[in-house]
């Protein structure tokens, strides 16, 4: 047993002469909320795709619970739940009816679905006609159809898009709670990248179909360090004379930014303040998700612009 629930060996995907996939290894740990993020059109939709079968490689392999999908696609899928894209229900049948019918197509005992509504917190609106539900509860309806049965692997495909708020935290609160409480692994796809930098232990990135980055939080962080960040007077002055100490600088909204490494925060201040300027701003700063993804992917326009939730 290799110890990861997803692996993928040089997956890739092209329509026509347009590759959309190229050589992707995955590597997904067993009990982890792994982010997949990419700016729309990257390819984390038809990565997932391949994953669950819904459509072909043009090469390379999909192994889950370490096993070849081609050759053991209904054993593997029988432990996998997925909600891609949006929720499917019946609008006019409660909740408690729409996963009557995925417990009968998966053949699985009643009690399941009381349990998975209790997971998503709907057993109180478990006879409500889903008409009546707000966008945050039809996504959690869809989780619970999603966890019927044994799943082992979640798999979720931009779930909070078109969500309030209010809803995105509800989502975010039931991702993180999963493999505590059931032990399953999740794999989120999402460009919203405060979302995923809360909820998840690794993250892959992906830009134009190939994967840029994948590792821990902590490990994207280290590959691009701290940063120092100054307020001085003058501050064009300030930025010059940091660079003829031989250190990289930017200006950043009227601030300037030096990577730490080459000079310490005491030092960097101390040579400002001997020198006649004027500090009245000066803090280590380590950038967050978007602000690496961005440096990552070359930012401005191509890589996206990528929203976040601020919430």
């Amino acid at each position: 047993m290799s110890g990861l629930i997803i692996e993928t060996r040089a997956l890739t995907k092209t329509f026509g002469k347009i590759v959309v996939v190229k050589d992707i290894n995955l590597r997904v740990p067993k009990r982890a909320i792994y982010g997949f993020l990419g700016p729309n059109g990257a390819g984390k939709s038809t990565t997932i795709r391949m994953l669950l079968d819904l459509i072909k490689p043009t090469g390379g392999e999909v192994y889950i619970f370490d096993k070849d999908i081609s050759k053991h696609r209904m054993e593997i899928l029988g432990k996998v739940g997925s909600l891609v894209e949006s929720p499917s229900y019946y609008a006019n049948l409660t909740a408690y009816e729409n996963l009557e019918i995925s417990r009968r197509i998966l053949k699985v005992d009643k009690k399941e679905i009381d349990k998975a509504l209790e997971i998503v917190n709907l057993s109180k609106w478990k006879n409500t006609k889903v008409k009546a539900f707000s966008m945050g509860m039809k996504q959690r309806l869809g989780i619970a159809q999603a966890l019927i049965g044994s799943r082992e692997l979640l798999i979720l495909d931009e779930p909070t898009n078109g969500l309030d708020p209010a809803g995105v935290r509800e989502i975010r609160n039931l991702i993180t709670s999963l493999p505590k409480v059931l032990g399953v692994t999740v794999y989120i796809s999402s460009h919203i990248l405060s979302e995923v930098e809360q909820i998840a232990d690794y993250v892959g990135i992906i830009r134009s179909g190939e994967l840029l980055f994948q590792g821990t939080l902590d490990e994207l962080r280290a590959r691009t360090g701290s940063e120092i960040v100054i307020r001085a007077t003058p501050l064009d002055e300030a930025q010059d004379f940091i660079r003829r100490m031989g250190l990289e600088v930017t200006k950043r909204e009227g601030k300037l930014c030096v990577p730490e490494g080459k000079i310490s925060p005491e030092e960097l201040n101390r040579a400002l303040v001997f020198n006649g300027f004027r500090v009245s701003h000066l803090t280590e700063s380590t950038k967050n998700l978007e602000e690496i993804f961005l440096e990552l992917t070359g930012g401005g326009s191509d890589a996206g612009l990528l929203p976040t939730s601020k919430q």
